[in-house]
């Protein structure tokens, strides 16, 4: 793993926290609405997971490699 790849694991993990965080004390406060921005911190942050976790990697088939060849 390089330096920014941890980073970026790191950051992604910080802002699901984050999210966590936010919508637990926004429900509280307000019982009957949740938190636009938490829903929000919370999508980014898994997605910026999924991507340090390398899950967005293009890997062709051997099919396609063979025809590459």
């Amino acid at each position: 793993m390089t330096l920014g790849t941890i980073l970026e694991l790191v950051f992604a993990v910080a802002l699901i926290v984050a999210a966590i965080w936010l919508y637990r004390r926004r429900g509280r406060d307000d019982p009957q609405h949740g938190s636009q921005t938490a829903v929000l911190l919370l999508v980014i942050g898994v997605i910026l997971l999924i991507h340090g976790l390398g899950l967005l990697e293009y890997h062709p088939s051997s099919a396609e490699l063979e025809a590459a060849q």
